[in-house]
């Protein structure tokens, strides 16, 4: 999976909020200051040519769909992040935000109490 600008990324929040739509309807979806129509009509073609949309023409407009869920963008990309920064180890990642006093001890509770659950 190929990792998204800040552009990119901001453009397919609208998309996922929309489902499918034109880039008017992406436009709608965004927060100030947005940008030009012009410019996001680029990056969702940019987003369609990396695949994480698909397209079909509905008169004289395109019609675009995401290929993958918001879900599955964030697994690799965390994924990506990890391996990238914390060697593969989540461990080291908590450990990261621990030492940087990111994280504190109750957040530290939380996250264990949610994993006791998930047992």
């Amino acid at each position: 999976m190929e990792r998204l600008t800040v552009q990119e990324e901001e453009a397919m929040q609208a998309v996922w909020l929309t489902g499918e739509g034109n880039v008017k309807s992406f436009l709608e979806k965004m927060e100030e200051p947005l940008p030009p129509y012009t410019t996001l009509a680029s990056t969702i073609k940019n987003l369609e040519k990396k695949g994480y949309l698909q397209s079909r023409q509905v008169g004289n407009m395109y019609m675009y769909r995401p290929t993958i869920t918001e879900s599955q963008y964030k697994q690799g990309y965390m994924n990506n992040f990890i391996h990238n920064y914390f060697d593969n180890s989540y461990k080291a990642m908590v450990n990261f935000f621990v030492e940087q006093k990111q994280l504190s001890k109750d957040e530290l509770q939380e996250i264990l109490e949610m994993i006791e659950r998930k047992k």
